[in-house]
């Protein structure tokens, strides 16, 4: 984070310290949130971050949201109801709702925003979201108007969407951010820019009065959102600190309420000094290493699984990180819903010896060797714990004879390389939009664009996610989609490193937070009791 912006923070929040957090005319209630990038967008169709998911679930409600333990439940929408083939879903919106500017919140919104995530013109990393609906995939490829998608207003506070196939796990998806219906009024008289403070409205508990730059975005409670009176805190300030240690002496010293993330080797130190502070728990996700399936050396598989072979999972896990996490083997992470069995590479048991010998075999095959070694670009955001986990990669591909310049870039650099393909081998990440072993295979799929980072194409692959999406037995569903995690797991166009474990600090006064797989804690749930 650049320096100006870090004196900034520490001047804002020296001035609510001297306060002691309350101002004395209005008695307000802060929370001081720490957010580990500073967000690309407040508008939740250009989202792309689970750091700018923390704010938007503050400032917008999805049809479904979450309750204070993560679990999916009414939002704007108080019922539904499902036909019998599981095609038809008829959303039933809460009487009275209304945007922060006055304006009602209406069923026309909610389809105005669905066509909106799926308009080409968008191009919303998450516009996949809804090629469940009939009509969606063509709507967002350019081959059909997006007033032929699958969803209608059929008055003012109901909306019918149409499936072309049974979706399991559609009202959790609908908790995603990229789902939630924003403002016509106000999309329209703006355009692109309208998701800015004194322009945009909002329909969650809070709405967004200011944002300065690599410094904070600020909002304050929303009177109009309908349960407005059980909201206990009255504003939020976001702090975009990247560097970890940073936001770690920020939250000792009392200057942050919460953060979303600690430096892993002060893991051992928070148990022991701040235990009830510190929370860990598990959390639907996978770190990841893509690789650059379209150009050469990585355009071979053979390449991509010696590198995937050489890689220290444990060394990294244990020793390196140390606070939870699990080594992966599978790219599903254990315990998704409905997936009993995830599909794990062959060398999950292998000893080192083993693995760096086969590895070396093929690199051999594939025409490297001490006379000829391969060379390879690793890019990676910049993090110490990424840092990590890539100088680890390198000296396990040094091993097999590999020569690793170590690239890193600011996360919002780095993202937008993958996004691009601009990368021979990176790092990445995935964290479940819902709960479903589809969420993750689905960025392998060749239809899914940019967030299939590789760029991978294998039509088999491909043919049985369609299969998948089509099935309504549970179990069979669960067997296409191992089917589809086996071959990537045998092509390696991405390789697991480790299944994710959310890390957050806590303050005891913060009261209401709720450890959850899904890493959801939306403010509206917290209070602030006896803060020092």
């Amino acid at each position: 984070m650049p320096t100006a912006a870090r004196s900034v923070i520490r001047v804002c929040l020296a001035v609510f310290l001297a306060l002691g957090g309350v101002p004395s005319a209005a008695a307000e209630v802060v929370l001081h949130r720490g957010n580990t990038n500073e967000p690309n967008t407040l508008d939740p169709h250009r989202t792309s971050g689970t750091w700018e998911s923390h704010i938007l679930r503050d400032l917008f409600l999805g049809l479904t949201s979450f309750d204070a333990h993560g679990a999916t439940i009414p939002g704007a929408a108080e019922r539904w109801d499902v036909s019998a083939d599981g095609k038809v879903y008829v959303f039933h919106l809460r009487r009275g709702l209304l945007w922060s500017d006055g304006v009602p919140f209406t069923a026309d919104d909610v389809v105005f925003s669905i066509r909106r995530l799926l308009d080409p013109k968008t191009a919303s990393d998450y516009a996949s979201n809804f090629y469940i609906l009939v009509n969606g995939r063509e709507a967002n490829t350019g081959k059909l108007p997006v007033d032929q998608v699958g969803a209608r207003a059929l008055d003012v506070r109901t909306v019918e969407m149409r499936l072309h196939t049974p979706v399991p796990y559609l009202l959790e998806l609908l908790t995603h951010v990229s789902t939630y219906p924003v403002p016509r009024h106000v999309v329209e008289r703006y355009g692109r820019d309208w998701a800015r403070p004194g322009r945009m409205a909002s329909s969650g508990a809070y709405m967004a009065d200011a944002w300065e730059p690599q410094a904070y975005v600020r909002a304050v409670k929303n009177p109009r959102f309908y349960d407005a009176k059980t909201v206990a805190i009255d504003t939020i300030y976001y702090y975009p600190l990247e560097d970890q240690q940073t936001a770690l002496k920020q939250f000792r010293s009392g200057q942050l309420d919460l953060n979303n993330s600690f430096p892993s080797r002060q893991y051992a130190w928070l148990k022991a000094n701040m235990p009830n502070a510190v929370k860990v728990s598990p959390w639907l996700g996978v770190n990841y290493i893509a690789f650059h399936t379209r150009h050469p050396p990585t355009n071979d598989w053979r390449v991509r699984r010696a590198l995937s072979l050489a890689i220290p999972r444990e060394a990294i896990t244990d020793k390196l990180l140390n606070y939870g996490l699990v080594p992966a083997y599978s790219f599903v992470p254990l315990g998704i819903a409905n997936y009993p069995q995830v599909a794990e590479t062959d060398f999950k048991h292998w000893p080192w010896d083993k693995r760096l010998a086969e590895a070396r075999r093929l690199l051999a095959e594939a025409g490297y060797g001490p006379k000829h070694p391969l060379k390879i670009v690793f890019s990676y955001n910049t993090d110490k714990d990424m840092k990590k986990i890539a100088l680890a990669a390198a000296d396990g591909w040094r091993q097999i004879g590999v020569k690793t310049e170590l690239f890193n870039s600011e996360g919002k650099v780095h993202y937008n390389d993958l996004k691009v393909a601009n990368f021979q081998a990176a790092r990445a990440a995935w964290i479940a939009d819902y709960n479903d072993a589809e969420n993750f295979l689905f960025l392998m799929d060749s239809r899914t664009g940019a967030l299939n980072y590789s760029r991978y194409v294998n039509p088999a692959f491909d043919q049985l996610m369609t299969a998948a999406s089509k099935t309504l037995n549970l179990e069979q569903r669960a067997g296409l989609l191992r089917q589809a995690e086996a071959i990537v797991m045998r092509d390696a166009p991405v390789t697991p490193i480790y299944y994710y474990a959310a890390r957050n600090l806590v303050q005891p006064w913060v009261k209401g937070w709720h450890a959850n797989i899904n890493d959801a804690h939306l403010t509206r749930y917290m209070r602030i009791e006896e803060r020092p």
